[in-house]
C-alpha cells in the first residue's frame, strides 16, 4: 500500500494535477476579472460624469445669464449661484454616471465578445454583481452624504446669499457703464465711470417717476456721504434737474451746485428656509408632511444608485451578431420610470395622500422585483443559448 501510494503521488506530480494549483489559478482569474472590470467602469464613469457636469454647467450659465440680463438676479451673483446649483446637482449626476458607466462597459464587453469568454470560463451573470458593487457602494455612500448634508447646506447658503443681495440699497447696486432700474421705486440710474477717488463717480444720470411727474437729474460728479446719526445721502455736484409731466410744456429746470438725495437703508430680508434647504434635524423637528417627503427623497438617492447600477448588468446585453440591443432602450425607460415614479410618490407624501412612514419604499420594492426578474430572464436566456449551441 505504501508503494502504491508512492506511485500515485509520483503519477500525480508527473501529470501536474494539484487541486491547490487549480484553486489558486481560479482565484487569480477572478481577481483579474474584477480588477479589469472595476478599472474600466471607473474610467467610463469619470468621463460620463464630466460630460454631464459640462452639460449642466452650460445650462446653468445660460439660465443665470438670462436672469441677470432681465434684472432677476445681480450680475455679480451669477458665478456664486452657478457654483451653488452645480453642487446641488452632484448626487443625481453621480447616480446617473454609475448607471451609464456600468451599462456602457458591459455592453462593450458583449459587442467585443468578451462576455462569451468569461461565460465559457465558468463565470455566471451573477459574478458581475460583486465588482459592480465595489464601484457603486462607495459612490452610493458619497451620494447619501451629499443628499443628506451637502445639498441642503448649499441651498441654504444660496438662499442666504440672495437675501443679502436683496438687502443692498439701490446706490450700491449701480455699476459704472450700465443702467440700473430699481425694483421698489420707479427709478433708473446710470454712472459713466468712477473717478480717481474711489468714493466718487462721474457723469451721473437719475430718472425717477412719481405718479404723472417725471424727474431727470444729471450731474458731473456724485458721492456718498454718511452723517453722524448714520443717515446716508447721495450728493450730486454741478448738475441740472428737469421735472414735469411728459407731453406738456410745464417743466421746471433747476441748476444746482450740490443736490442731496437720501438713501433709504433696507432691512435684511428674513425668509424662512425652504424644505430642500433644511437640515436633517430641522426636518425631524418640523414633522410635517413636506418634511417627511424631503427626508424620503434624500434617503432614496443612495438606494437608487445601488439599484440602477445592479439593473445595468442584465440590461447591458447586446447581441454581437445583430449589433442591436433593445435592452439599451429598456434601460433608458427603466431609469425614466423609476426617477419619475419617485417624484410622484414624493409629491403624494407631501400632499398626505399616502402615509408619511411609507414614503417611497413601494417604489424601491417594485424596483427590486423588476431587478430580480431581469436577472432571472437574462440567466435563463444565456443558459438556453449555451444549451442550443451544444
Amino acid at each position: 500500500m505504501g508503494f502504491a501510494g508512492c506511485r500515485a503521488d509520483a503519477a500525480s506530480s508527473v501529470i501536474g494535477f494539484h487541486p491547490a494549483d487549480k484553486l489558486e489559478s481560479e482565484i487569480i482569474r477572478v481577481s483579474i476579472f474584477h480588477r479589469s472590470l472595476v478599472r474600466e467602469i471607473l474610467g467610463v464613469g469619470g468621463a460620463v460624469g464630466l460630460v454631464l457636469l459640462l452639460i449642466i454647467l452650460t445650462r446653468l450659465l445660460i439660465r443665470f445669464l438670462g436672469d441677470a440680463a432681465g434684472g432677476v438676479v445681480e450680475a455679480e451673483a451669477v458665478l456664486a449661484l452657478m457654483g451653488f446649483s452645480l453642487i446641488s446637482y452632484l448626487p443625481v449626476v453621480l447616480c446617473l454616471a454609475v448607471f451609464i458607466a456600468v451599462l456602457l462597459t458591459l455592453s462593450r464587453s458583449y459587442r467585443d465578445s468578451e462576455m462569451q469568454v468569461w461565460f465559457s470560463s465558468g463565470l455566471s451573470l451573477l459574478a458581475w454583481i460583486r465588482p459592480v458593487l465595489r464601484v457603486a457602494f462607495p459612490v452610493a455612500l458619497a451620494v447619501g452624504m451629499m443628499s443628506l448634508f451637502l445639498t441642503p447646506w448649499t441651498l441654504a447658503q444660496s438662499q442666504s446669499y440672495l437675501s443679502r443681495l436683496k438687502s443692498k440699497d439701490d446706490v450700491s447696486r449701480v455699476t459704472p457703464g450700465t443702467f440700473y432700474e430699481s425694483k421698489g421705486t420707479q427709478r433708473v440710474a446710470f454712472v459713466d465711470a468712477t473717478s480717481d477717488a474711489e468714493s466718487k463717480v462721474n457723469n451721473v444720470f437719475v430718472e425717477s417717476k412719481r405718479q404723472d411727474t417725471v424727474s431727470v437729474v444729471v450731474a458731473e460728479r456724485g458721492l456718498q456721504r454718511t452723517e453722524a446719526n448714520g443717515d446716508r445721502f447721495l450728493v450730486l455736484e454741478k448738475g441740472r434737474q428737469y421735472e414735469g409731466v411728459p407731453g406738456t410744456v410745464e417743466y421746471q429746470i433747476v441748476d444746482f451746485d450740490t443736490y442731496s438725495m437720501r438713501i433709504d437703508s433696507k432691512e435684511p430680508v428674513q425668509e424662512s428656509p425652504s424644505t430642500r434647504a433644511m437640515s436633517v434635524m430641522d426636518l425631524w423637528k418640523s414633522a410635517s408632511a413636506e418634511s417627511f417627503a424631503e427626508f424620503h427623497w434624500r434617503m432614496a438617492l443612495p438606494i437608487v444608485t445601488l439599484l440602477l447600477a445592479l439593473a445595468a448588468i442584465p440590461l447591458s446585453f447586446v447581441n454581437p451578431r445583430s449589433g442591436r440591443s433593445w435592452n439599451l432602450l429598456i434601460a433608458i425607460l427603466v431609469f425614466v420610470l423609476y426617477y419619475n415614479t419617485l417624484n410622484i410618490f414624493q409629491l403624494w407624501t407631501a400632499k398626505e395622500r399616502i402615509p408619511a412612514w411609507l414614503g417611497m419604499w413601494p417604489v424601491h420594492g417594485a424596483m427590486l422585483l423588476i431587478l430580480a426578474g431581469l436577472f432571472s430572464r437574462q440567466i435563463l436566456a444565456l443558459r438556453w443559448l449555451v444549451f442550443s449551441r451544444r
